[in-house]
């Protein structure tokens, strides 16, 4: 019982905490003078939303691993919690 409401408190600060890392990284300078050519190259073309797609599809890969290797994690720690009690 308590290993779940420390398990979904941990989900949650964690996705908090990549929230607002993602919020700063995406955050714009509104005091720039000079506007990044490239990146309006890339949007006039269409070719910016492939290079965030890519960024999602990693992004998404990253965060997939993570939680399969959490419960990997958390599943040893059970079977060595249990062999420890007996």
């Amino acid at each position: 019982m308590i290993d779940k409401k420390l398990r979904s408190k941990k989900y949650f600060f964690t996705t908090l905490f990549l929230m607002f890392v993602a919020f700063a990284a995406f955050a714009q300078d509104s005091t720039a003078t000079a506007p990044v050519e490239m990146a309006d190259g890339m949007r006039a073309s269409g070719k910016i939303y492939v290079v965030l797609a890519v960024i999602l599809i990693i992004f998404t890969g990253i965060v997939i691993y993570l939680i399969s290797l959490d419960k990997k994690v958390s599943e040893i720690e059970k079977e060595l919690k249990s062999k420890d009690k007996k």
